[in-house]
């Protein structure tokens, strides 16, 4: 049961960390949100592998995988993080959240497309189940607050569904990585987790000068800062710790399902803390995209 209570961890891990991240860009700009993000939570994790001794851990990892991870980290929390954080802003967390958890769809496509791997009845049921959920939570009226903004439905929406095609890219290459048998053990997995954040924090300071002309990231106030950066270790530190761990103990098949049910947990808690509006369209949405993933992965 460890593997799947590590999973289901995760999945709890994702939905928490949008609340806070929501929270935060009332005050800020996505792609300033981004970088004190992964620089905070890049600082507090190499302290900790510094502080247990993991140094040796990390200079033992395979080249390869530090590669992998690398490019893994700048596609996940580069570009499809501070898409996420858009689509966040734009459409709010009931939402957003079952929309870019549909990634085990692109998942679908490559596997069977580029893999040739053979293509089952419950995998196109699940497929079409997802996409029954897109639209509900496509079709759903955005808050007010939102539409004073000048956002729009679909523009939230696209920024959500690209958030899924680059995650369903950074997960299949972290599960590369973490499952590769050189890759054992919780302080292998932990040393993985902190390479990723470390190098897309170095890589965002080097061009913050063209991505965030007017230094927005070093003017933030500190609650600001404390939100982003305690929601960026609950879902990058503790959540992908989680979901590594789980692909370690049991099969990506049972593990990413699991994982993926954080849209009902994100709905609940949009509901409860955020005061998102609970509709039936909303509801019915998140629903269909966790029972449609789950269907993809019954083989």
């Amino acid at each position: 049961m460890i593997g799947e209570l590590a999973a289901l961890g995760a999945a709890i891990s994702w939905a928490i960390a949008p609340l806070l991240y929501r929270k935060a860009l009332q005050n800020t700009k996505p792609l300033s949100a981004n970088i004190v993000r992964c620089v905070t939570n890049a600082a507090v994790l190499v302290a900790f592998l510094v502080a247990f001794g993991l140094w040796e851990v990390l200079a033992s990892l395979p080249l390869w995988v530090v590669a992998v991870t690398v490019v893994s980290g700048f596609l996940g929390l580069g570009v499809g993080d501070t898409l996420y954080m858009y689509g966040l802003k734009a459409i709010g967390v009931s939402r957003a959240v079952p929309l870019v958890s549909s990634y085990p769809l692109f998942s679908l496509v490559w596997a069977v497309f580029l893999l040739g791997q053979p293509l089952f009845l419950s995998a196109v049921v699940g497929a079409a189940v997802i996409l029954v959920g897109i639209w509900l939570l496509s079709t759903q009226k955005i808050p007010d607050e939102a539409a004073v903004r000048g956002r729009r439905v679909w523009l939230g929406v696209s920024l959500c569904l690209a958030t899924a095609f680059v995650w369903s890219v950074s997960v299949t290459m972290m599960n590369w990585a973490v499952t590769n048998v050189t890759v054992d053990g919780l302080g292998a997995n932990y040393a993985v987790v902190t390479v990723r954040i470390a190098a897309m924090a170095l890589l965002l300071i080097a061009i913050s000068p063209l991505i965030d002309r007017d230094r927005s990231f070093l003017k933030m106030n500190r609650r600001t800062v404390a939100l982003l950066c305690i929601g960026g270790l609950v879902a990058n530190g503790l959540g992908w710790f989680l979901m590594n761990y789980s692909f370690l103990q049991i099969d990506p098949a049972r593990a990413i399902p699991i994982s993926s049910t954080s849209p009902l947990f994100a709905a609940i808690a949009g509901f409860l803390f955020l005061r998102e509006k609970a509709s039936l369209k909303t509801i019915t949405g998140a629903v269909a995209v966790v029972a449609g993933i789950a269907l993809i992965f019954i083989l």
